[in-house]
């Protein structure tokens, strides 16, 4: 994952945040950084609930996010995750899909 920023990024989100593939692709800069800096806590509203969630960041998501934001270069309006698709603005819930695939099979396990 050294070299896999997003993918780096968009795990430990996951892992800290535990929300559904729907709502994490749909996550904007605005929802986790402000002036440059990752909170340290976020909510979220869920799409299926209507629910706020909240949930900690870890210093390294944090981290890990920061450096995928200056990479991609992203502002503040942006999805966190976009498309390289120019039909899609964010990464869809199929390719979030097919990238936790690929890191299933890459520890040897099933991915399916």
């Amino acid at each position: 994952m050294a070299d896999r920023t997003r993918d780096l990024a968009l795990f430990n989100l996951a892992i800290d945040s535990k929300l559904r593939s729907c709502d994490l692709v749909r996550l904007r800069v605005t929802d986790l950084a402000h002036g440059g800096r990752v909170a340290p806590r976020a909510t979220i509203v869920q799409r299926k609930t209507g629910r706020p969630v909240q949930f900690e960041i870890t210093e390294p998501t944090r981290d890990a996010v920061v450096a995928w934001i200056e990479r991609a270069r992203l502002t503040a309006d942006d999805f966190l995750f976009p498309s390289r698709m120019r039909r899609s603005p964010h990464l869809s819930t199929r390719q979030y899909s097919r990238i936790v695939k690929s890191w299933t099979a890459s520890i040897g396990l099933d991915p399916h």
